[in-house]
């Protein structure tokens, strides 16, 4: 483990190394605004077990093949029949300008996934099993597609979707390299559940078959595991004999550290330590193309920036949040849905379309940008839309 300072220090010489890079840099292919996206039900399984899963894909340009990340996401409360569909738009972006192939699955039960979600009980190790599976049935429809290196996989994880991750590499799969645990775990609500103990038992026993590298990344200002917890499961699953690296990064200063992953602010945080993981294991880190970017609105003059009154839907607290994001450098992006969430970004590399998914992600609808950096762009008639989100998703 290394110290918060040395781990502020190395976020902020990347930094530095980013914005001076040599004018060849600037002359690399750029991503499309649309960032290739695709949205497809794919079918998993076989048999009685099969399943169609909606699923966003990312592709670079180019025909291939290319390594596949395959990002895992959360739960959000609530039915999860009406969870957004999850784009993780931030870190998709990093992995496809290295040339990745990025596949975003929505679990059974979640969204437009066919199947039905298990609330999950007191025995996380059994409820780990059925989401492994998935995950595993999934990659292997993935190393089909000509344009997948069958032999260059990584999984990535969130919350629910970062112990799902570790429990599928606990299976060994073919071709799986590593796996990228963030803030991973799960807790039911169960009466008289010890659920911190049963959840670190889950991760000693996914240790002890597991062979896979992984990297950890948990906050202290993580509202669901809190300082201890994600220390006894990485201890539970080295003790056991399975392969991983915790990243401690102490307090997530943009916020919850369960968001960190999805967060534009948690790039600087995440990424160099997943440089090097990737090195290690033989993946590509090497820049291929420019980050692209979502076209920019043009302003309206819907109101004045400052009109806090003006802002549609919305109740007194999230207009108050509305003033507290004036304060914010440039860039940045604010927006709005019908529901009266709100989800904003500044900073990155694409804070446009941070909020939007941001604030999809707090709506579950789409939402719509109502201004960027110093511009009113909301178009009092239009179709409401996306982003940076005033709630999140729980493990």
């Amino acid at each position: 483990m290394r110290s918060q300072l040395a781990r502020l220090l190395l976020a902020v010489l990347t930094h530095l190394a980013c914005a001076g890079m040599p004018a060849a840099a600037e002359e690399m292919p750029q991503l499309p605004a649309t960032l290739n996206e695709e949205v497809r039900m794919l079918s998993v399984g076989t048999g009685w077990s099969s399943v169609e899963l909606e699923t966003t894909f990312f592709v670079p340009p180019g025909v291939g093949p290319f390594p596949l990340v395959v990002i895992n996401h959360g739960r959000m409360t609530g039915d999860p029949r009406f969870d957004p569909r999850a784009r993780y738009l931030v870190a998709s972006r990093e992995f496809l300008q290295r040339g990745y192939l990025v596949a975003v699955p929505m679990r059974p039960g979640f969204s437009k996934s066919g199947g039905s979600y298990v609330a999950p009980r007191c025995n996380i190790e059994r409820n780990a099993e059925p989401l492994a599976e998935t995950i595993i049935a999934f990659l292997r429809e993935m190393r089909r597609r000509p344009d997948v290196d069958p032999d260059r996989i990584l999984l990535v994880g969130e919350s629910e979707g970062g112990m799902a991750a570790m429990a599928a590499a606990a299976t060994g799969f073919p071709g799986l390299r590593g796996v990228l645990n963030f803030a991973g775990g799960l807790r039911p609500n169960v009466a008289a559940c010890l659920w911190q103990e049963a959840l670190v038992e889950a991760f000693a026993v996914f240790g002890a078959s597991s062979r896979i590298p992984s990297l950890w990344f948990y906050g202290d200002n993580d509202s669901y595991w809190g300082h201890d917890l994600p220390r006894n499961m990485f201890h539970a699953y080295r003790d056991a004999g399975g392969q991983a690296e915790l990243i401690s990064y102490g307090n997530f200063a943009a916020g919850d550290a369960h968001t960190m992953f999805a967060s534009p602010q948690g790039v600087a945080i995440w990424w160099p330590e997943s440089e090097r993981f990737l090195r290690q294991i033989g993946l590509p880190t090497e820049l291929r193309f420019g980050p692209g970017s979502t076209p920019r609105p043009v302003r309206t003059g819907y109101a004045d920036l400052t009109d806090s009154d003006a802002l549609p839907y919305v109740d007194d607290r999230r207009r108050e949040l509305y003033r507290r994001f004036l304060t914010l450098p440039l860039p940045r992006a604010f927006a709005i849905a019908t529901t009266g969430n709100v989800g904003w970004a500044q900073g990155g590399t694409d804070p446009l379309a941070a909020a939007l998914d941001n604030c999809e992600r707090a709506a579950r609808r789409s939402c719509a940008l109502y201004v960027v950096d110093d511009e009113v762009v909301w178009e009092a008639a239009q179709r409401q839309g996306s982003v940076a989100a005033d709630s999140v998703r729980e493990p």
